[in-house]
């Protein structure tokens, strides 16, 4: 078996079924009898059959352990028209746009998640945010390669400080996987580029934080940290967590749904060292929440790091209540906090993506009140320009009259709140007399 990863023990202990007894407590401890017979090996990961005949249909004589290693995944990506082909049965459009494109950002899908997109399909929304098409070469007014001016506000290289108190850590131009509507999709997965991202750098983004003791919030992002080796990454965490100032470290990654293998044990374990640590883990589709990510979500909350998600709104992709709601309290279910739903960015070629502002809280409406306020995120614009995020939400004030705040529910009543000396919705017209 590959590094006889097929021998490692079950990853949590099974329970006894009800009615069964498990013996006395020495019994319990005590090793298995001589000659008893042995406990099946149990896999890293669970497989489903779905992902199990995908991967013998087109990688014939790959071992469980195999498709369960990350480093099989990442190397094994698909990354070219060839590839695109013997697993997909590509559109014209399809074909069109992979064989034209040039540059960063291109085509890259582990076998993993591939396995989770409609192979014949066009339209399926997990392919239709990993294959590019020929909207991709549309630039719409306003579209611009860095919308967000992370550029501007580069203080090193690779480290970008915008807000008062934190700072955005550019550790890796690399991902798992290449979304197509990535705010980054600049500089990331083009080896050359004018982009690096080396440990010298590293040294001199880690220099100014030292001797910039307001900041306190390190988010590292990229490209994916978590493509990012151990050893590596465990001694840029240890670097960060050495700053007396820095108070806790957030890491942004779309790896726990693309390629959820990488979730090791080893992996925890570096994590788990350099708490207070979070995840931000970006989620697009109910179709991720597979018993794969399942293990890797369980992994990292029982190592105590605390999770949160991140949605992109995508036109015809998730821009629906139907697909929002059960997304959302699938990740309350794997113990991942919905955290924010974010507009698209308006990145060159993104506008077959961009939904309206309206759908965003068209969402957020069919959220609050009509499920637990746990699976609610926070809805926000990333503005244009340098300006950072900005929270939009749902108007619930109607307006006032005299010392009453009026105000309206999740099911578009109006209530009255007690509210003297308040001047909160006077701008309002006033309600009409009932």
């Amino acid at each position: 078996m590959l590094r006889g990863r097929e021998l490692k023990p079950p990853p949590r202990a099974v329970r006894a079924k009800p009615g069964v007894s498990s013996g006395t407590p020495e019994q319990a401890t005590s090793l298995p009898r001589i000659g008893a017979p042995r406990a099946k090996p149990a896999l890293r990961f669970p497989v489903s059959p779905e992902t199990k005949a995908f991967y013998r249909r087109f990688y014939p004589g790959t071992t469980t352990a195999e498709w369960n290693d990350w480093h099989w995944q990442f190397q094994a990506r698909i990354r070219t028209l060839g590839e695109l082909t013997r697993i997909f049965q590509l559109s014209e459009d399809e074909h069109s746009a992979v064989s034209k494109h040039e540059g960063p950002l291109p085509v890259g899908i582990t076998p993993y998640y591939a396995s989770l997109m409609g192979l014949d399909d066009p339209m399926e929304p997990l392919r239709r945010t990993h294959v590019m098409t020929g909207d991709e070469f549309i630039r719409m007014p306003g579209e611009e390669d860095d919308p967000l001016g992370e550029d501007h506000d580069t203080v090193a290289p690779g480290l970008v400080h915008r807000y008062p108190d934190r700072v955005l850590f550019l550790t890796t131009g690399t991902c798992s996987t290449y979304c197509r509507y990535c705010t980054r999709s600049r500089m990331v997965g083009n080896p050359g580029c004018e982009y690096q991202f080396s440990t010298r750098q590293y040294e001199k983004a880690l220099a100014y934080l030292e001797a910039h003791t307001e900041v306190r919030d390190v988010l590292l992002s990229g490209g994916d940290p978590l493509s990012i080796g151990d050893d590596k990454l465990d001694w840029l965490l240890t670097r960060l967590r050495a700053i007396k100032h820095i108070e806790f470290l957030r890491i942004g990654t779309k790896i726990p749904m693309v390629l959820p293998q990488r979730i090791t044990r080893s992996l925890v374990a570096v994590l788990k060292k350099h708490h207070p640590l979070w995840l931000s883990i970006h989620v697009t589709h109910p179709r991720e929440l597979t018993p794969e990510v399942t293990e890797a979500t369980a992994r990292l909350a029982d190592a105590g790091i605390p999770l949160g998600s991140q949605t992109v709104l995508l036109k015809g992709i998730n821009d629906d209540p139907a697909i929002m709601k059960p997304l959302m309290q699938g990740l309350l279910k794997r113990r991942v906090k919905p955290y924010y739903l974010y507009q698209c960015d308006p990145i060159r070629g993104s506008s077959h993506f961009r939904t309206t502002v309206e759908k965003g809280l068209e969402i957020i409406s069919a959220l609050r009140g009509h499920t637990t306020g746990y699976a609610s995120p926070m809805f926000a614009v990333d503005a244009p320009g340098g300006g950072g995020k900005i929270l939009i939400a749902p108007d619930s004030v109607v307006g006032r009259d005299g010392d009453d705040l009026l105000l309206r529910n999740f099911e578009g009543g109006v209530y009255r709140y007690p509210d003297p000396g308040g001047t909160l919705g006077q701008d309002k017209p006033k309600p009409a007399a009932k």
